[in-house]
């Protein structure tokens, strides 16, 4: 019998990425460390493709390492907790997961989709441990709603955990 559900072709390839808000506190309040992308010229989240070895956190960690220099801590989710006696590890909850068009890029070289895994990170330390591979900016709430250099995308997700960061950074 049929379930009703109709299942097309699917053709277009996607790909796992992950990103982070990465936020830090300052005498001056919460900035959240956004970095530069030299081909899209704006300031995007920290972020890449999910590599074989490993899962969308994972991914997350490293990829704010690699692109801000600093260690971070994810915050995860809102998400239902592991019900107890779970026989699996856990893995950290993305806060959103979306998924969006984008150009050729160095890992496919036809237009694709990226499914994004948004994450909540904390900068942790007094500084960077690495050099970084991007210039990282730090704002603050107001800088990210009217800076013209910062991709439109994100600002919605971030006027969100702007109002959150605070009671989430234990």
């Amino acid at each position: 019998m049929a379930t009703g559900l109709v299942r097309t072709m699917q053709t277009t390839v996607k790909e796992s990425t992950a990103s982070s808000f990465v936020f830090r506190r300052t005498p001056q309040g919460w900035r959240l460390g956004l970095v530069w992308h030299p081909r899209l010229e704006c300031l995007m989240l920290a972020g890449g493709h999910v590599e074989d070895f490993e899962h969308p956190a994972e991914a997350a960690v490293r990829e704010n390492l690699e692109e801000t220099g600093w260690a971070t801590r994810l915050v995860p989710g809102p998400g239902a907790a592991l019900p107890p006696g779970a026989p699996h590890v856990g893995v950290p909850v993305p806060w959103w997961v979306v998924e969006f068009p984008v150009s050729p890029d160095n890992h496919t070289r036809a237009p694709h989709v990226h499914v994004d895994h948004l994450f909540l990170a904390l900068a942790e330390g007094d500084g960077p441990v690495q050099e970084p591979a991007h210039e990282v900016r730090w704002l603050g709430e107001a800088e990210v709603a009217q800076d013209p250099e910062v991709a439109d995308d994100l600002r919605v997700f971030a006027k969100e955990l702007f109002g959150h960061v605070a009671s989430l950074a234990v």
